[in-house]
């Protein structure tokens, strides 16, 4: 079946692969990022762009309006548009820590919020969300990123009992580490931003240890690895409601139910020696 596609974030990385993934599938598929110029290959296999920042509430009701216009639905929205703020609690702004949740949540909430009557209207529709395995683990520095994971979790736990009775599904993703421009844009902001604090050391040492791990050959998954969950996601009938793969998201979340906060805590510490 054909379905009209809406995937946001698809300017690079994750995005990008889904949208290229879904159009070689045969789908109608609309790309949406602030970046409409890194999209241009997205059209030249068929796709369609659209400029939108999730944060504008303008951009998202155009976004959403031209589809509708142009198509009469929208049968699935993934919700992968977001962005990593890492640093010592102390350290990042509340401003930063904001826009953090703006754009992971909020952002995605207002996206989901403009699509639903329409999918309520055909009573069908797929919500996917991108989470992460940040969702159910956590790490020094990361409280404000794995702040807004776990609120994704939860929301789309609580979105899906409420899609039920019209036939919408909502599935979760949750990825491990993908090589994307993501762990490049992260850690020297999170070294600056403890730079001469009493955590520059940690800081350092953590940026060290993941680059290192991030680099090394066969230590990340590329971002098609969840491009082909998610279209698996988009055919099945009756979807899972949580998709993990990539690189160390199962083995970590294990450790994480299973061994207990205390070992886990060890586990992630020892990594900083």
């Amino acid at each position: 079946m054909k379905n009209v596609i809406l995937v946001t974030g698809a300017s690079s990385g994750i995005g990008k692969a889904t949208a290229e993934q879904l159009i070689a599938d045969g789908h109608i598929v609309y790309g949406a990022a602030r970046r409409i110029d890194k999209m241009k290959d997205l059209e030249l296999k068929g796709g369609h762009a659209i400029q939108m920042d999730v944060t504008n509430e303008a951009e998202v009701k155009a976004c959403v309006d031209q589809i509708i216009k142009e198509q009469g639905r929208i049968d699935v929205l993934v919700n992968n548009a977001g962005y990593a703020v890492y640093g010592p609690v102390e350290q990042v702004s509340l401003d930063d820590a904001r826009r953090q949740f703006e754009v992971n949540i909020f952002g995605l909430a207002a996206i989901t919020k403009e699509v639903l009557p329409h999918m309520r209207e055909k009573r069908s529709g797929k919500i996917i969300n991108v989470s992460s395995m940040g969702g159910k683990i956590y790490t020094p520095f990361g409280a404000w990123y794995h702040g807004t994971k776990h609120a994704l979790e939860g929301w789309s736990d609580c979105l899906r009992l409420e899609l039920k009775p019209f036939g919408i599904d909502v599935v979760i993703i949750e990825p491990g580490i993908i090589k994307t421009e993501f762990m490049d844009v992260m850690y020297d902001p999170m070294v600056e931003s403890a730079k001469n604090s009493p955590y520059s050391e940690m800081a350092t040492k953590i940026a060290s240890s993941s680059k290192e791990m991030y680099e090394k050959p066969g230590q990340s998954s590329p971002p098609t690895v969840i491009a082909e969950v998610i279209s698996k996601a988009v055919k099945s009938q009756k979807p899972k409601i949580r998709y993990v793969a990539g690189k160390l998201a199962k083995p970590l979340m294990f450790m994480r139910k299973w061994f207990g906060d205390r070992i886990f805590d060890k586990g992630v510490m020892s990594q900083l020696k």
